[in-house]
């Protein structure tokens, strides 16, 4: 069985606490009934508490939570949020005895590593703290592989973050040995013999008109274009898929920059080289090496894949990129404007350094025609390059404008 869950937290010894996805409804229907039911301060008169008595808790946030006792000391009790997994040491005033809600069962599923062999053979502290950094609170893939021998033991799992799996990851960082490690070549930690490239994005068929967003502009003539995902994707295979992979990408980048600091740096400097590479931001997203601009100290130019924009990096900023994240098609693609060219009669003396046919002006009048805009595409070529017409939001074309002021003219 496979589901996707949310992390609770990470037990002291390395328990893996999940909430499945299917019960957060639930859950949350739970906790309001709960709200409503208990009000105001715990328990304030003496009581005799006893172990694995259960209880209502009223935690930190002041929200009232399902627990049991694990321990009895003095005027201190260690519960465990049954819902929740943790344990916490908390005064017995925050505590309120209680029989309701005690014929449903925990809505977190405690879970452990499958074939997974820590070192030491028990989860060292360093490990317990690295494991509740990168999946506290965050959404997993969950594959069962075994059922515990009673209903309140612990189930054996292989938990992927980001497409990548939890065991070999750790086992690739010395936290654990896992006997099924074929995953650690995923992290893109090898390089092997294979130059690895990307893969590039399915287009709509030609003449079919589809919904896009300009992520970087070379010239009024030559930019790049994303499918957008935001329109109806009912009856378009093309835009759907590039849907789902955008979704998937980012989720699996998201992951990606938690656990950058493990990647290799970059050894390798071939063109065309995948690996990820750090914006201005300090967001680590895809990208390829396209060559040496500096050697003292070592600048690198690289683009970045799914929107097109360039930048020079030092080698700091660049990282082996986990071969995972190379099964997803480049986001970007470049594409040419048809039916305008450059007006030979432009006198704006401020030209585009690497395109001087353009004048500036005619490249911030296009990057105001597509900035922020809904706007539409269709595909007229796509041999030797793919040429379109584009559309603005309301369904012209969008370098009529720059005809209108005299900074370009008509193609045909």
């Amino acid at each position: 069985k496979i589901f996707q869950a949310v992390v609770s937290c990470i037990g002291g010894d390395g328990t893996i606490y999940v909430i499945p996805k299917l019960f957060e409804t639930a859950l949350n229907k739970l906790m309001a009934e709960i709200q409503n039911t208990f009000k105001g301060l715990g328990l304030l008169i003496p009581y005799c508490w006893k172990k694995g008595e259960a209880c209502v808790v009223r935690g930190s946030d002041t929200v009232w939570y399902r627990a049991k006792i694990v321990e009895v000391s003095g005027s201190t009790l260690q519960v465990q949020y049954i819902d929740r997994g943790y344990i916490e040491s908390i005064p017995q005033c925050h505590l309120y005895p209680t029989t309701f809600y005690t014929g449903i069962p925990p809505f977190c599923i405690p879970c452990q590593l499958y074939k997974t062999l820590p070192i030491g053979n028990f989860w060292q502290q360093d490990a317990v703290d690295y494991l509740q950094e990168l999946l506290k609170n965050e959404e997993v893939e969950i594959h069962v592989k075994e059922l515990p021998d009673n209903p309140w033991g612990k189930l054996s799992i292989s938990l992927y973050f980001g497409g990548m799996s939890l065991s070999s990851f750790m086992a690739y960082q010395k936290y654990c040995i896992a006997e099924d490690c074929q995953d650690i070549e995923k992290l893109g930690v090898f390089e092997g013999d294979v130059s690895p490239s990307y893969l590039l994005q399915p287009l709509p068929v030609p003449g079919e008109t589809f919904p896009v967003t300009v992520t970087h502009l070379v010239s009024p003539k030559e930019i790049y274009i994303c499918l957008d995902s935001s329109g109806n994707l009912a009856k378009h295979s093309a835009r759907e898929r590039a849907a789902s992979d955008s979704d998937s990408l980012n989720k699996a980048l998201k992951w990606c920059n938690k656990i950058v600091k493990t990647l290799p740096h970059l050894t390798n400097f071939k063109k065309e080289l995948p690996c990820l590479a750090e914006y201005v931001d300090g967001l680590w997203y895809r990208a390829k090496l396209l060559s040496i601009t500096q050697l003292v100290p070592v600048q690198i130019l690289v683009q970045f894949v799914d929107y097109g924009t360039y930048l020079v990096a030092p080698t700091s900023r660049l990282r082996h990129i986990p071969c995972h994240l190379l099964k997803y098609p480049v986001q970007a693609v470049r594409v040419l404007l048809a039916g305008f060219r450059p007006a030979s009669d432009d006198k704006n003396v401020e030209r585009i350094p690497y395109s001087p046919e353009w004048s500036l002006k005619a490249l911030w009048t296009m990057v105001d025609c597509v900035e922020g805009k809904r706007l539409s595409a269709s595909i007229l070529t796509v041999s030797p390059e793919v040429t379109i017409s584009l559309y603005g939001d309301d369904k012209n074309l969008v370098h009529l404008k720059l005809i209108e002021m005299g900074l370009a003219e008509l193609d045909q």
